[in-house]
């Protein structure tokens, strides 16, 4: 009974649940129909629709995994539901050939004999014949199918008239009972307001071919399996001649004749038929026939139709999956078509999974699980259409506009209350087996250039969102980095791109890059060709990164025009990175790293090589100090890297436990020893960044250590005691190691001429004045070299160093000086990261 087309188990459905009950059900199973339907006229009027169907609709709306997963699933429910199809028909042939129970040799028109192994051989042949039509090709499938709707209708005529002009009679039901049968009488009245009274309501009892007790929810499924066939016309998709035309009216007519046929085959089965008849007898239509051969021809003709429907659809689906290498050499014997393009090869291979599945027998269990995974299809086509509609893709424009994305969202929630409404073990088996499909695909499919309707997701959200993020609502508490990162050749950058990537705490980050070219005087724009080059190299090292590419006629220029025009909206970089300017050569670290070192990694990037140590830098002395000068006038933050490409970071987060790696952070301007404090702007950015860093998972193990430079007299222990409440308030756990320093500032006060240095200077300081000239002039090689080795000697060494960044003198004539300083303070000092804040980025606040 599971097994027959719906205008069989038509009186089923009536018997159990009553007329309210059953035109309920229809008005359900046909409001996710039509749903869906919506959904498929959608895509399939938006642009070519090649074979596959409903695979193709998905595959290419929500990309290769979520289309090639629902292929599987959806060749599997047509493989299920041909094999369904094909052992119904065997049960009606049976029912009306076959020699009865109990006896030995038939009589009449019954003479089939009964087993497992005739049923199979009876199943294999009438499969057989399906496979005959379908490798013979779309066109002779067409002209039967024609034929069986003819006989369809021809029948569906018979029964409508036999509703009137059959007289009322007695009709004896042969029921089993153990061994034996027994009998009872149905009653057909003819048209009686009684009957009707009698099955307007549900009364739910024992399936007879089963044994088991039926409820809404068991009647609903079995009636729900007569709804699954709204796709064959989109299987088809790649033999119609004119699919998006053809699809939409062939579905929709098709859906609204059947709705309106099953309505009134209710009613008139409940005006006409006793509950007995209709519970006892799921064959009662040939009884009240006027001509009842014609009813058995009918129901096998449909039955074979919906078989033959079902094992095509299962074939262009096979064959579609083949042609689009999702699954490799897996399939490709499945590509082979005949000269006239049949697939003839997916035919042949779908009839032998239906053969499979034809030695189970008896398929009640999988019965259920076909439908669901015919749900999980509709609601998956939903949910396509919902993607393309909500995307807003100025090129999803279908020609059919009776659809919303409302009509889409209730298919959806539709169809996964109707799976667990059906079976929630077998739906929960199903999403388990899609999800595994889902990530088989993502991570052993080859990428597709069918474009993911997920990038235009993402990119409707992030706009709407960017919106919404308000510059004018930004608050201390809810600050973080944003980085801009300039590099200039990767291969020497490579460590130091995967260390800011640690220091950006879900911030932004941009790779900056400046090509030294003018537009004017190039055919084209040279940067286009590098994009790809650099989003590979973002790929590889698998840093979560922005990429900007600019031209310039210098460094600083292109440095500039980065600072004004990165990010977007509230997410500007707000922390400019450069590495250091000194006399070293560079060094192709990207070669080095692991993730070019592989054995089936080659180092595809084309990157040029970097600079021989002879030749002359890009960018002079001046105009590097001038790029820091640049961004703090701009109020951006600056770091300045230091040989951060000597830095191990696996070694040393992976040494041994004892002793942890430290960052040791020196929040105090040591070239400015006469005003040194702990509790300004620049020294409080200075230990946020090493807190950051050490909130990094990869550098949670490492502790931090806060050396307080102290000179005798000054109180150190209260010093202490109140950078400690500091660090309590701003909940920064770190070491604090008192560092006398008498000896250094010594040297500093030795060389310093005049008043200079005085609070005059600390005032201007605090009002954000730019550093004067004066100090870096006081300041001698002497006294910095001695800083230098003051922070040197802190042992044990550490895996980073955070260091304060004195501002650029004001006079650029003494930038090359400032350079300088900075390159003896941090001379051997190993990883080392100078800081300067501008901007307040702590808060004792909740």
């Amino acid at each position: 009974w599971a097994h027959w087309p719906l205008s069989s188990s038509a009186g089923f459905v009536v018997g159990h649940a009553g007329l309210y009950q059953a035109l309920a059900m229809f008005a359900v199973a046909y409001f996710i129909i039509g749903m869906t339907v919506l959904s498929v006229c959608a895509i399939a009027t938006n642009g070519a629709l090649d074979a596959g169907g409903a695979y193709y609709m998905i595959s290419r709306a929500l990309g290769p995994e979520f289309g090639g997963s629902i292929g599987i699933m959806f060749f599997l429910a047509n493989v299920c539901g041909s094999a369904l199809y094909v052992l119904g028909l065997v049960e009606a042939v049976v029912d009306s050939f076959g020699i009865p129970p109990g006896q030995e040799v038939g009589t009449g028109v019954h003479v089939l004999p009964q087993s497992y192994w005739y049923e199979l051989l009876y199943g294999t042949v009438l499969l057989a014949l399906c496979l005959l039509v379908c490798l013979v090709g779309a066109s002779i499938y067409a002209k039967a199918t024609f034929l069986i709707f003819l006989i369809v209708a021809a029948v569906l005529g018979t029964i409508l008239v036999s509703f009137f002009a059959t007289r009322p009679l007695k009709v004896p039901i042969r029921l089993p009972n153990g061994n034996g049968t027994e009998t009872d009488n149905g009653s057909f009245t003819g048209f009686s307001l009684n009957t009707l009274r009698d099955n307007l309501g549900g009364k739910y009892d024992v399936d007879y071919t089963t044994g088991q007790m039926m409820s809404f929810s068991s009647v609903f499924a079995v009636m729900f399996n007569g709804c699954t066939g709204i796709m064959a016309g989109s299987n088809m998709s790649g033999d119609l001649k004119r699919p998006s035309y053809s699809i939409p009216r062939g579905t929709i007519s098709a859906v609204l004749f059947t709705y309106l046929v099953y309505n009134l085959l209710a009613f008139l089965m409940c005006a006409t038929c006793n509950r007995t008849l209709l519970q006892k007898d799921y064959g009662f239509l040939r009884d009240i026939s006027i001509f009842p051969p014609l009813v058995t021809v009918g129901i096998y003709a449909a039955t074979l139709s919906a078989a033959m429907s079902n094992l095509i659809g299962a074939s262009r689906i096979l064959y579609a999956l083949a042609r689009d290498d999702l699954f490799g050499q897996a399939l490709a014997l499945a590509k082979k078509t005949s000269a006239s393009g049949n697939p003839v090869m997916a035919v042949i291979l779908s009839w032998l999974v239906v053969q499979v599945v034809l030695f189970s027998g008896k398929l009640n269990t999988i019965a259920s699980v076909v439908t669901i995974f015919f749900l999980l299809v509709y609601a998956t086509v939903n949910l396509a259409c919902l993607a393309l509609e909500w995307a807003s893709a100025p090129n999803f424009r279908p020609t059919f506009r009776y659809f919303t994305w409302h009509t889409c969202l209730l298919g959806i929630a539709g169809c996964c209350v109707m799976m667990f409404l059906i079976s929630p073990v077998s739906a929960s088996a199903s999403l388990g087996f899609l999800l595994l499909l889902l990530l088989a695909l993502h991570y052993l499919s080859p990428s597709s250039t069918w474009g993911y309707i997920s990038q235009a997701l993402i990119f409707h959200q992030v706009r709407k969102y960017l919106l919404m993020l308000d510059v004018r609502k930004d608050h201390v508490k809810f600050w973080r980095p944003q980085m801009l990162l300039m590099v200039q050749n990767p291969r020497s950058s490579a460590r130091l791109i995967d260390f800011v990537n640690d220091l950006k705490k879900s911030g932004l980050y941009v790779l900056g890059h400046v090509e030294l070219q003018d537009l004017d005087m190039l055919p084209s724009d040279p940067l286009q060709p590098q994009q790809d080059s650099w989003l590979s190299l973002v790929d590889k090292l698998n840093v979560k990164a922005f990429v900007s590419l600019t031209l310039a006629p210098s460094v600083r220029h292109g440095v500039r025009q980065l600072l004004f025009t990165s990010g977007l909206g509230g997410m500007r970089p707000n922390t400019l990175v450069l590495g250091f300017y000194d006399d070293e050569a560079p060094q192709d670290g990207l070669a080095r790293h692991p993730a070019f070192t592989s054995a089936r990694e080659e180092v595809p990037l084309g990157f040029p090589p970097l600079r021989a140590a002879a030749t002359p830098k890009l960018l002079s002395a001046r105009e590097y100090v001038g790029i820091v000068a640049d961004a703090l006038k701009m109020l951006r933050n600056v770091l300045l890297a230091r040989q951060l490409e000597s830095l191990d970071k696996a070694w040393e987060l992976r040494r041994a436990a004892t002793p942890p790696p430290t960052i040791h952070v020196w929040p105090v301007n040591l070239l400015r020893p006469d005003s040194a404090r702990y509790a300004d702007t620049c020294s409080l950015f200075l230990l946020q960044m090493a807190c950051v860093l050490n909130m990094a998972r990869a550098w949670r193990r490492a502790r931090l250590r806060l050396f307080l430079c102290v000179e005798a007299g000054t109180m150190p222990h209260a010093q202490e005691e109140k950078l400690r409440q500091l660090l309590k308030d701003l909940r920064i756990q770190a070491q604090i190691q008192l560092v006398p320093w008498d000896a250094i500032t010594h040297l500093h006060w030795q060389t310093c001429q005049g008043p200079s240095g005085g609070p005059a200077e600390e005032e201007e300081e605090e009002e954000g004045v730019v550093n004067f000239p004066s100090n870096t002039t006081q300041v001698s090689d002497e006294y910095v070299r001695a800083a230098n080795k003051l922070v040197l000697e802190q042992s044990p060494a550490p895996a980073v160093r955070f260091l304060y960044l004195p501002r650029p003198p004001a006079d650029t004539s003494l930038y090359p000086l400032y350079l300088h300083q900075l390159e003896l303070l941090t001379r051997g000092l190993g990883p080392t990261v100078l800081v300067h804040g501008v901007s307040a980025v702590t808060s004792t606040q909740l």
